[in-house]
């Protein structure tokens, strides 16, 4: 944040504003990084705070790898992560929390992958990513973005911290053409087996969620399935925040996924 990054920070500057100019719209800007090593943690924050001054009517959204318990790789990580997150509270507008122990679970559980890779993490992420921004690239029946995302979901504007939860989960060499229905999509992405961070919705309560369908479906059918989450489940949703689950329909699916 303050050695390496400082150098650097002025030439990466240069590159983010030639790639800015050359936007028709600029939504915003997707950061990845992680908090637990030196890099992701100070400089990929000290960038976010240089962009938002340069940009500050911009939507600043990260995906940011927290430390977890059981997988660790670097002795510092508590440190780093406690001093990048009050940069993230402060400067980011949304946060998307990932965790590697989640993604290793994810990867030996559910697609029974023995010697996961950071390839296989990789291609876990990618698939949320473009799920998220999914509404800006193709069209749909009912669209969203990364602004619509940050109202729908934030109540106070320094709680934006999100955990993507995923489905259908397949792994890079087994894309298997299935059909899935929204009921089963919905009740996968509303399970904690299918977060990508290790954190059990079951012990906490829902303030709000945004379901991102892709693929041929009814926006009855979504809008019932949403219903229908909330009435089942409303002991996990507060209460004073009626309605709380935004969706939103694309009509391309995910590659490899027939819908």
């Amino acid at each position: 944040h303050y050695t390496e990054g400082a150098e650097l920070i002025d030439s990466v500057l240069d590159v983010v504003r030639k790639e800015a100019e050359s936007c028709d719209c600029l939504q915003g800007f997707q950061i990845t990084h992680s908090l637990g090593g030196g890099t992701g943690s100070g400089m990929g924050t000290l960038l976010i705070s240089k962009i938002r001054e340069e940009y500050p009517d911009r939507i600043m959204c990260t995906y940011s790898v927290c430390p977890s318990p059981k997988v660790s790789d670097t002795v510092v990580e508590p440190y780093n992560a406690t001093l990048s997150v009050h940069q993230l509270v402060e400067n980011a507008d949304e946060v998307m929390c990932l965790d590697n122990e989640a993604l290793y679970d994810i990867c030996f559980r559910t697609l029974k992958l023995t010697t996961p890779t950071y390839g296989d993490l990789n291609h876990l992420v990618c698939a949320a990513m473009s799920g998220i921004t999914t509404c800006l690239r193709f069209p749909g029946q009912l669209n969203s973005d990364l602004r619509k995302l940050a109202v729908n979901l934030i109540p106070f504007p320094r709680l934006h911290f999100f955990m993507i939860g995923f489905a259908p989960l397949t792994s890079r060499g087994s894309q298997q053409y299935r059909a899935l229905t929204v009921p089963e999509l919905t009740q996968q992405q509303f399970d904690a087996k299918n977060m990508m961070c290790a954190a059990d919705p079951r012990h906490g309560r829902y303030l709000t969620a945004a379901c991102m369908f892709r693929g041929r479906m009814s926006t009855k059918e979504v809008d019932e399935q949403m219903l229908n989450v909330q009435n089942k489940n409303s002991s996990y949703f507060v209460e004073w925040i009626p309605n709380n689950i935004k969706a939103s329909v694309c009509d391309i699916p995910p590659k490899g996924l027939k819908m």
